[in-house]
């Protein structure tokens, strides 16, 4: 009985834990003239000065991107950074045009053999997407851009590992390392 006991309270805790976790509706575009394996530094577009929100909201998210880009091998720098990145939080639902594309790590490898043609796909954003942009500042392009739907449609929007979930989300699409970093793989002792 106390084994069943100890199944049924790790079921409840499982499903009590899904329910906090929050999936949202993710998707992103990269421009085949991005120069994925050349990119080592970033610094944020400064769009406060233009009139922007400087909302908490804004602390959270930066934050949470800048953790993300730094443990991808990114280096923040105000000093002529490669990656600028920017973004814009809609509130209210909109459409917006996205592509449809071969994955971005099948790209760089790939990046020879890949069809280059991007078919244009409509996405309807609901109430409150959260878009991030990488903006290469040396070539004047935006090479990439994530956006996830949903974030800011209900009482969560300033919580702050809500908006961190958010922003993981995102980046879950950039599975991008800065040029020359390397995942070391710790030996693990055995005593």
């Amino acid at each position: 009985m106390k084994a069943f006991s100890t199944i049924a309270l790790l079921t409840l805790l499982f499903f009590a834990s899904c329910m906090g976790y929050k999936e949202f509706p993710v998707e992103s575009d990269y421009s085949f003239e991005g120069e994925f394996r050349r990119y080592k530094s970033f610094n944020f577009l400064d769009t406060r000065s233009s009139g922007a929100d400087s909302s908490l909201q804004n602390d959270i998210i930066e934050s949470a991107i800048r953790a993300r880009m730094e443990l991808q091998g990114y280096e923040y720098t105000t000093r002529d950074p490669r990656l600028l990145v920017s973004y814009k939080i809609f509130y209210d639902s909109l459409f917006f045009t996205g592509y449809d594309q071969p994955d971005i790590e099948l790209f760089i490898e790939y990046e020879e053999n890949i069809d280059q043609e991007m078919d244009p796909v409509k996405y309807n954003l609901r109430q409150g997407t959260l878009l991030v942009l990488m903006y290469d500042r040396e070539r004047k392009k935006s090479i990439w851009q994530g956006y996830a739907s949903g974030v800011f449609g209900d009482s969560f929007y300033s919580d702050k590992r809500y908006l961190q979930g958010a922003v993981r989300s995102i980046f879950d699409q950039y599975k991008v390392f800065a040029e020359g970093f390397a995942v070391q793989k710790k030996k693990v002792s055995r005593n």
